[in-house]
């Protein structure tokens, strides 16, 4: 077990933390990327805040010489992925993900020896190491155009997200598709019992739910049965949230994914009320990074993420390939 550092004994934080990043972060040539469900402190610092996808795509193409991933560290090794001669800090390098832990590569090696000729797309939530093994990556908002870009007659594998993975082999119709059994223990705690609860104390409102949620094939049967109007449940990852927030008429929508989120939907459109449909939707590894952290991070240029060139060079390939699928497709996100 990691022992705790200083930073995260002494919790007093400067007035002007905000300040002495920005100045920081001048100093270093470094840009600030947040994830979606950071604190809102963080979001609202950061030089970009998105999901997966488009901050792969920023750190693709930035000018900085350091980039400061505020997410977990699959997302920091993303970024050092495609942006090898870059110096990619992340402001606890303990912030894992329950999600990218369900597969390893040994295990995928495996997998694909069962299934010789397979293609493996591989969700973003996995580890460098993982991506080296994969054909082509995907996020939440390309997955469904990523799997359409693969011949109809080829077998895939799925890893490691099974509600994704369900809801892009439903939206697609693949039946040579074999989906591996991991989950987000965050989205995975949102169940169809709670969104029943929540969808039958507000009939009016609309709902917002994240593939990787367990409640997506209830949200989906619910809107089947006419429980709520189709039109009103929308299967959606996080980017695809933010637009529909945008354009919503609705005066109060349910959030199906991990709370951090509300925070840029409200943002988007301050005049709609947005409430989890589980407030214990929490990413303890998200919420570990802290302004305290950031600030620390920075004076330090600590903590640096590390993946080894031939990992590297294998695993841009991947994502690579998921970055070059062309706009998502808002219908299947």
């Amino acid at each position: 077990m990691t022992s705790p550092r200083t930073s995260d004994v002494a919790t007093e934080l400067p007035t002007d933390w905000v300040e002495q990043v920005r100045h920081l972060a001048r100093e270093r040539d470094a840009v600030i990327l947040a994830h979606n469900y950071q604190l809102p402190e963080i979001q609202d610092l950061a030089d970009h805040v998105g999901d997966s996808l488009a901050l792969s795509r920023v750190a693709a193409t930035v000018d900085a010489s350091t980039i400061v991933f505020c997410g977990v560290h699959f997302m920091a090794e993303t970024a050092k992925i495609l942006s090898f001669d870059k110096t990619v800090l992340i402001p606890d390098e303990r912030a894992g993900c329950s999600l990218a832990d369900t597969i390893t590569a040994e295990q995928l090696r495996a997998w694909k020896a069962e299934h010789p000729g397979a293609v493996v797309v591989s969700y973003v939530n996995t580890t460098a190491a993982v991506k080296a093994e994969t054909d082509i990556c995907c996020t939440s908002s390309n997955a469904v155009d990523v799997v359409a870009s693969i011949p109809a007659d080829t077998e895939i594998l799925f890893c490691p997200d099974q509600f994704l993975g369900a809801h892009v082999q439903r939206l697609t119709g693949r039946d040579n598709m074999h989906i591996w059994m991991g989950e987000c223990h965050v989205h995975a705690g949102i169940n169809g019992a709670d969104l029943r609860a929540r969808v039958e104390a507000e009939p009016d409102a609309e709902l917002f739910i994240h593939p990787e949620c367990g409640c997506a094939t209830s949200a989906l049967y619910l809107a089947s049965s006419g429980v709520v109007p189709a039109e009103r449940t929308k299967i959606l990852s996080t980017s695809g949230m933010v637009t529909a927030a945008e354009q919503t008429t609705a005066s109060k929508v349910l959030v199906a994914t991990e709370t951090g989120m509300l925070h840029q939907l409200t943002k988007a459109n301050p005049l709609v009320i947005f409430e989890p449909i589980n407030r214990a939707a929490v990413c303890k590894y998200m919420k570990m990074i802290t302004p305290a952290k950031l600030l620390r991070s920075l004076q330090t240029m600590s903590d640096e993420v590390t993946v080894p060139a031939d990992v590297a060079e294998r695993a841009r390939r991947s994502v690579e390939r998921m970055i070059a699928i062309g706009t998502p497709s808002r219908t299947a996100e």
